[in-house]
């Protein structure tokens, strides 16, 4: 069965519901980025980790209404398969992990809602703008992402 990578990318960016970004430069600053970490990765694990990133950057514009490169097809080959699966993993998961982190510092009246984010949360700076974002307490969320991390299933 030959099905296109759209097929499947498509609904799960709908799924995430992920905030769109309103400029192309911000992508493509983006896929520069993931670009400079791929070239730097050591492991297997590391480079595995950042072309996922580099695929849904790409992904990500497209689903934004931007072409900023070509999607790599999931059919392919083995390794394609094996990146989306990663990626689909670990974007999905983030996402879960904030909107969770969100209910746990009682955001209330619905603010854990609109928390739609892939940022990686080890980077306590980053967990610091999310919650800011969101209205949310920073101290409080950063503490709660913090224990949370502990018990939740997060890719690198």
């Amino acid at each position: 069965m030959v099905f296109s990578t759209n097929a499947i990318i498509k609904p799960w960016f709908q799924l995430l519901a992920l905030p769109r970004q309103t400029s192309k430069t911000w992508h493509i600053i983006r896929l520069a980025e993931e670009k400079r970490e791929f070239l730097a990765a050591t492991t297997p694990l590391e480079r595995l980790s950042e072309e996922s990133d580099h695929f849904f950057t790409i992904g990500r514009a497209t689903h934004d209404g931007y072409n900023i490169g070509e999607q790599p097809a999931f059919a392919a080959s083995w390794r394609n398969a094996l990146v989306y699966t990663y990626m689909f993993g670990k974007f999905s998961s983030r996402c879960a992990f904030y909107q969770m982190a969100a209910v746990l510092c009682r955001a209330g009246a619905g603010r854990w809602r609109p928390v739609r984010e892939v940022m990686n949360p080890s980077r306590q700076f980053k967990v610091r703008i999310i919650a800011e974002r969101h209205g949310i307490c920073p101290d409080g969320f950063e503490s709660v992402c913090r224990k949370l991390r502990w018990i939740w299933p997060l890719l690198p």
